[in-house]
């Protein structure tokens, strides 16, 4: 009898098993999705990174969001208003970061001073991540309204571009990309690349041109060396350059070498000796990640493959892998089956890859930014395939 109730208990065990896992395994998206669950056409394991789903919205993929193993995120108060807030990847325990009524702008973490910047209207602020003291850091002067993006590696500079009015008005009267894009490129007006000491509260202007200077992002080691990029149509452009801010040498990273190439999308290696970027020889055509070793010029490439192509990639902590956010259907790569995050595995000079979440059911004009967690362990990205902008990780090495 012993044995028999045994043998019972065991198979209803194994039957609540086996259904609980058939009840984790579903399709991503188009439907409420559980706090966590499996892809079921991956295999991986997905969650929300904030406890009980909602509108969030993580950072860009070049803007490091991470202090130790908290990340910073935006979302809604209780009024609805966006604010700054820090989730701990460990014990999903939500920190909220800014209390502000006005829209806030800047992604930009420190995780030497562990301070968050952003900006309010022509105000830059720093809040403690520890104390959640806030301190004003600079008032822009009349006639010279910029918008800050990034700070340094020691946390002593934040840097940003300036635009002209006339540019401004450009932007005013065109809000969608696809109308102020070319507009703006083909205005060639001035642009001015500043720095804000943020102990001091003064600002440098370093450089200015006649061109969109844009995606202006401090090295992630040299607190010296910022990168910034021409916009524009990118196979028209010798798009990612550098600027040393203390003797303000520029320096142009890559250089086009046939008609219709591009390269783009561009971000540093976590130690600052590498720019790696979207590669494309010709345009929508062949397929890389190209790098350029930003002391010795010297370049390297992996070829992929056009479903394998993302809006953005990124590499992880300890820079073995990478993983790029997919692309829809209108994307440059024109991909037939690219809605996915991948995993992409350095082999020779290709990757191997691997599909992490399927995003069939997302929206890309919504884009994805992947980045890895700080223990290389996840891929952190946001997404819209429950019907609204949530932020969710995908398990590297989950598969069933």
């Amino acid at each position: 009898m012993i044995s028999l109730k045994r043998t019972m208990f065991f198979t209803c065990m194994l039957f609540a098993g086996y259904t609980m896992q058939a009840q984790e395994m579903m399709e991503t998206g188009g439907q409420k999705m559980p706090d966590e669950w499996i892809d079921k056409d991956t295999r991986h394991k997905v969650k929300h990174v904030v406890p009980g789903g909602g509108k969030h919205a993580s950072f860009y993929f070049h803007n490091n969001p991470f202090v130790g193993n908290e990340m910073v995120y935006y979302g809604d108060d209780a009024k609805g208003h966006r604010q700054l807030f820090s989730v701990s990847l460990d014990t999903r325990k939500v920190t909220q970061l800014t209390d502000r009524r006005t829209p806030i702008r800047g992604e930009i973490v420190s995780a030497k001073l562990r301070t968050v910047f952003y900006q309010c209207h022509d105000s830059v602020f720093a809040t403690s991540l520890d104390t959640r003291k806030e301190r004003l850091v600079f008032v822009f002067p009349e006639g010279f309204k910029g918008d800050i993006t990034t700070v340094n590696a020691d946390g002593s500079l934040l840097a940003g571009a300036w635009a002209t009015d006339a540019e401004k008005e450009i932007s005013r009267r065109n809000p969608e990309k696809h109308d102020f894009f070319n507009k703006i490129f083909e205005a060639r007006l001035p642009r001015t690349l500043f720095t804000i000491d943020v102990r001091k509260g003064t600002l440098q202007k370093i450089f200015t041109d006649s061109a969109w200077l844009n995606h202006v992002q401090f090295s992630s080691t040299d607190p010296s060396l910022l990168m910034f990029c021409h916009e524009g149509q990118w196979h028209k452009v010798d798009r990612i350059w550098t600027i040393n801010v203390q003797h303000k040498k520029v320096k142009l990273i890559h250089k086009r070498t046939m008609d219709m190439e591009i390269a783009g999308h561009e971000w540093f290696s976590p130690d600052g000796r590498i720019i790696w970027y979207d590669l494309q020889l010709p345009r929508g055509q062949t397929f890389f990640v190209g790098g350029t070793d930003v002391t010795t010029g010297k370049e390297k490439k992996y070829e992929l493959q056009r479903n394998e192509w993302s809006v953005h990639y990124n590499i992880s902590p300890d820079q073995k892998i990478f993983a790029g956010d997919g692309g829809g259907p209108g994307s440059v790569a024109k991909a037939p089956d690219g809605q996915w995050i991948n995993l992409f595995i350095p082999d020779g000079d290709h990757f191997k890859f691997e599909k992490l979440v399927n995003m069939k059911h997302h929206h890309y004009k919504l884009e994805p930014n992947v980045h890895f967690s700080p223990d290389g362990k996840w891929i952190i990205f946001r997404a819209n395939f429950e019907g609204y902008e949530d932020i969710y990780a995908v398990a590297i090495d989950s598969k069933k």
